[in-house]
């Protein structure tokens, strides 16, 4: 495994951290919650530059790279639909389309033995998603609950939209 392959799978440990934190969640819990969350996400753009920069592109990296990222995004989601922050069938949305996405992806009959990349409308979904997600659980004013809800429905719409772009047929007679 190379380097950019152990910065995704080191993503990996913020998830059980995310859950322990927003199970019973105080402010601070929030906050370090908010922190980790983060910076775990931050670290799908080191990932990506190095393996291009270092032209350590792999098949193992192109699968495990959105796998990672969907356990850290849905993670958080259902603990915040357990906080009634969101609703479970938006969150059922986002799991529909990942799971799809994810069967497709790695289906070599659909895609002629390569596992494909992500594309524009995916990594769009990804930042919207990582931007809602940290809005929702950072403990902040009740001002900002609206631009957090509205947040969340802008990526409910971006990830189905992306979803129906990537299944989309490419020029396929």
């Amino acid at each position: 495994m190379n380097l950019p392959t152990w910065i995704t799978v080191s993503r990996l440990l913020g998830v059980p951290l995310l859950l322990v934190l927003l199970q019973s969640p105080t402010a601070a819990q929030r906050w370090w919650g908010v922190g980790i969350f983060v910076a775990a996400a931050s670290t799908d753009w080191l990932d990506g530059y190095l393996a291009r920069s270092l032209n350590q592109v792999t098949d193992l990296g192109k699968f495990l790279d959105p796998l990672v990222d969907k356990l850290l995004v849905l993670a958080p989601l259902l603990m915040l639909v357990g906080l009634g922050q969101v609703p479970a069938w938006g969150v059922f949305l986002i799991v529909a389309r990942e799971i799809t996405i994810s069967g497709w992806r790695v289906n070599p009959a659909m895609q002629g033995g390569a596992v494909p990349g992500a594309n524009l409308w995916g990594k769009a979904k990804t930042v919207v998603q990582i931007g809602a997600i940290a809005l929702l659980i950072a403990p902040l004013p009740p001002a900002w609950d609206t631009p957090a809800q509205i947040l969340f429905w802008i990526a409910v719409a971006l990830t189905l939209a992306s979803g129906l772009v990537y299944l989309w047929p490419q020029g396929k007679a």
